[in-house]
């Protein structure tokens, strides 16, 4: 799904903004660079605690797509409340 919001954007640029002026696309590059980050600290943290690359690599990469389509979702319904805007 976010892969083809990732596609579509390049074929026509005019998405609806939210209330705030902010597009679906910008949660999505945001979800991306965050994940980056936690997925490193989740790496980090997974090797520490078992000692293996492997498990650790395993353990960040489902974390890292699990938790960027979490945050994805969890981005656009926050966008979409009025409370403290």
């Amino acid at each position: 799904m976010i892969a083809q919001m990732l596609l579509k954007s390049k074929e026509k640029t005019t998405y609806k903004e939210d209330a705030v002026g902010e597009k679906p696309i910008r949660s999505v590059a945001k979800a991306l660079s965050w994940r980056v980050i936690g997925t490193l600290d989740t790496l980090v943290v997974s090797y520490i605690l078992t000692g293996e690359m492997a498990v650790a690599a395993s353990i960040a990469s489902v974390d890292f797509l699990t938790k960027m389509v979490l945050y994805f979702f969890h981005e656009r319904l926050w966008n979409s409340i009025k409370w403290g805007k």
